[in-house]
C-alpha cells in the first residue's frame, strides 16, 4: 500500500486501519461487502474494540470503507487513500492495471509534453534538466529511481501550465512504481535516451518533439509490458 509514514510514526488506530486493509485485500472482500463487527475484528487483531472504533473512522475518512448505522461497517463502493486517490491499491489484476494506465498515459502524456514545450520557463526547464540527470545517475548506479522518475514526470505535466493537468497526475505517478515493477527495471538505456530527448524538446520548445519522444518513451514500456 502507498504509505510514506514509517510505521513508528504510527499510533494504534493508523496502524490497525493499515491491519484492516490488509484483511480487505488478502480476504477479496470487494466494494460494498461487509466487514466483521468490532468484537470479531478486535479479537482477530489482539485489540481493543474503542482502537478498531477510531481505526474505522481513518479508513471511513479515506473512503475506504463505509460505516451504516445500525447495519455494520462495509468496503467503500469506490475505495481509495489520500495517497492512492484513484484506489488503484485495491485493484488486484495488476497487469491489467498497468495495460489501462498506459492506455490512458498514452492518450494524456505525449500531448502534455507538448504543452509544457510551448510554456515551461526557464526555472521549469532547468528543474526538468536536473531531474532528468538524477533519474540517469540512479539507474546508471543501479539504484531505485521511482521517486525521481515520478518527480521528473510530475514537473513536466506542472510544466504544462494547464490547470487540469495537475489533476491528472496521479494516474501518472500511480503508474511508475507499477511499471517499474512489471518490466524488472529493464528498460535503462531506453528510459536514459527518451528521458533526455524529450527533456531536450522541452528545453528547445519542440512541440512536435516533445510529443514524439513522450510517445516514444510509452512505446518502450508498451513492449516491456505486453511482453
Amino acid at each position: 500500500m502507498m504509505n510514506s509514514t514509517s510505521d513508528n510514526e504510527k499510533s494504534l488506530p493508523e496502524k490497525l486501519s493499515d491491519d484492516i486493509v490488509s484483511y480487505i485485500l488478502n480476504n477479496h472482500l470487494k466494494p460494498n461487502d461487509k466487514l466483521p463487527n468490532e468484537s470479531i475484528l478486535a479479537e482477530k487483531m489482539g485489540a481493543g474494540r474503542s482502537s478498531i472504533r477510531e481505526a474505522m473512522k481513518l479508513l471511513a475518512s479515506r473512503n475506504i470503507v463505509t460505516i451504516r448505522q445500525g447495519s455494520g461497517t462495509y468496503v467503500a463502493s469506490s475505495p481509495g487513500v489520500i495517497n492512492d486517490p484513484l484506489g488503484f491499491t485495491f485493484i488486484e489484476n495488476k497487469q491489467k492495471l498497468a495495460e489501462d494506465l498506459l492506455a490512458v498515459r498514452f492518450l494524456l502524456e505525449p500531448s502534455i509534453a507538448g504543452m509544457a514545450a510551448a510554456n515551461a520557463s526557464e526555472q521549469d526547464i532547468e528543474k526538468i534538466s536536473e531531474l532528468c540527470k538524477e533519474v540517469e545517475e540512479l539507474l546508471i548506479n543501479g539504484k531505485n529511481h521511482t521517486e525521481k522518475d515520478i518527480e521528473f514526470h510530475t514537473a513536466i505535466a506542472m510544466s504544462s501550465k494547464n490547470l487540469v493537468v495537475p489533476r491528472l497526475i496521479p494516474v501518472i505517478n500511480s503508474s511508475i512504481p507499477l511499471f517499474i515493477q512489471l518490466t524488472n527495471s529493464n528498460l535503462i538505456q531506453e528510459t536514459i535516451e527518451t528521458h533526455v530527448d524529450i527533456t531536450e524538446a522541452i528545453r528547445n520548445h519542440d512541440v512536435i518533439g516533445a510529443k514524439d519522444a513522450m510517445y516514444l518513451h510509452l512505446v518502450y514500456n508498451r513492449k516491456r509490458i505486453f511482453r
